[in-house]
């Protein structure tokens, strides 16, 4: 039987004192919203009507014909603001609002839950404030101006790495002050229970969708599914389904940066080690005397020091392999995306593309289902960029 709150030796609720009685009270608030069908109802009534769920599950017809496989991708990019961090920024705002909490804080990194949050918090009246990295400030310019736009607060973090790590210890900050009147909407399946089950909660309803829709399609269950892998979520969100059934390889890619020996990465399964960071016990990158190393990815959203505990608890298990794909790669599948299919997909999701076309062949004649996370609009400018600066050292 499962201890609580724990995935094997992973998980736990490591915190501050302070914050217990505010854990306690939206585990119970949890435990009763998901036993309330006028909440349940409530949910969903927004993920069809706001969100605009369900979203499609689309035939890659020429990307398929290129690498010679069946490729589905589960169109997240669809969802209202952009990526499928909605889902549980709607959820956790609508907990928030039953536990009397007048104010919403939430961390991010390529700012598209930054987004998510701002725009749920809009929606049902309450004061909203965004931590995030100043290096992140700058690279995601349009998803600040959009929280801004929206009525948000976003408050530029521009201690340590200055990336998500850093908004995260601000926003913990923050809860700790003002804990009663505050709720802290993480955005992935990480930090202290009941975040990561709760959160997993809300996101699978991407893959019990995916599940039905596949079938409908194929008259069976994909033979691999492949997501990206910051904190964990949206892949956790598509494994859920699955998990049980071994026959669907599953697979979740990270971000290494310009390779696992550069040191500039966030491959926590090809370097981390066991350990306890910001509320939770997972693999974690850090050095012998426990010190958080920094991390680096082109995509924000990737640009963490650790993973949710129950990815940690499914890669010692074997369940989940867990790959990496490097920045080039990751340019590279950007474009390929982008020309085949007319489609620009996140950087982030460009991991899990670019995974799959450096293995193309393992995969041939085989279904393929992969979770578009998040559109790419929002990193053009980054690609841009890159692309320049490859150019002018005659890299392309």
């Amino acid at each position: 039987m499962r201890k609580k709150g724990y995935y094997g030796k992973f998980g736990g609720r490591f915190v501050p004192e302070t914050l217990m009685p505010a854990l306690y009270q939206l585990e119970e608030e949890f435990k009763r919203a998901k036993n309330d069908i006028s909440f349940r109802k409530e949910f969903s009534s927004y993920l069809r009507e706001y969100v605009g769920r369900p979203t499609p599950l689309y035939f890659a017809k020429n990307a398929s014909e290129r690498l010679n496989l069946k490729l589905y991708l589960k169109r997240e990019d669809l969802c209202h603001t952009g990526a499928h961090k909605i889902i549980n920024a709607l959820g956790q705002v609508l907990l928030a609002k039953r536990m009397g909490k007048k104010r919403i804080i939430a961390e991010t990194g390529a700012g598209q839950h930054g987004v998510a949050v701002a725009t749920a918090s809009s929606l049902l009246g309450l004061e909203c404030t965004i931590y995030m990295g100043i290096d992140d400030v700058e690279r995601q310019k349009m998803n600040v101006n959009r929280i801004k736009m929206l009525g948000a607060e976003v408050l530029p973090v521009g201690s340590g790495t200055r990336t998500l790590k850093d908004a995260i210890n601000e926003a913990l900050r923050d809860w700790v002050t003002n804990v009663r009147t505050t709720h802290y909407v993480i955005g992935t399946v990480f930090g202290p229970h009941p975040y990561p089950e709760m959160v997993k909660y809300f996101v699978s309803v991407i893959g019990k969708e995916a599940k039905r829709q596949i079938i409908k399609k194929e008259g069976r269950i994909p033979d691999v599914v492949i997501a990206c892998v910051g904190g964990g979520s949206n892949s956790l969100g598509i494994f859920f389904p699955f998990l049980k059934i071994r026959e669907v390889q599953l697979i979740g890619v990270e971000a290494g940066g310009e390779g696992i020996d550069s040191g500039r990465h966030a491959a926590r399964f090809q370097r981390g080690r066991i350990g306890i960071f910001q509320g939770s016990k997972s693999y974690v990158l850090q050095d012998e005397w426990g010190q958080i190393l920094d991390t680096y990815s082109i995509a924000p959203g990737l640009d963490y020091a650790s993973v949710g505990p129950e990815h940690s608890f499914l890669f010692e298990t074997g369940r989940v392999s867990y790959g990496f794909s490097k920045d080039d790669e990751v340019i590279d599948a950007y474009l390929f995306l982008s020309r085949t299919e007319g489609i620009l997909p996140a950087l982030e999701s460009s991991h899990a593309i670019a995974f799959l076309l450096k293995n193309r062949q393992k995969y041939e004649g085989r279904t393929v289902l992969l979770n578009l996370s998040g559109r790419g609009d929002k990193d053009i400018t980054t690609v841009l960029e890159r692309l320049k600066k490859d150019h002018d050292k005659g890299n392309i």
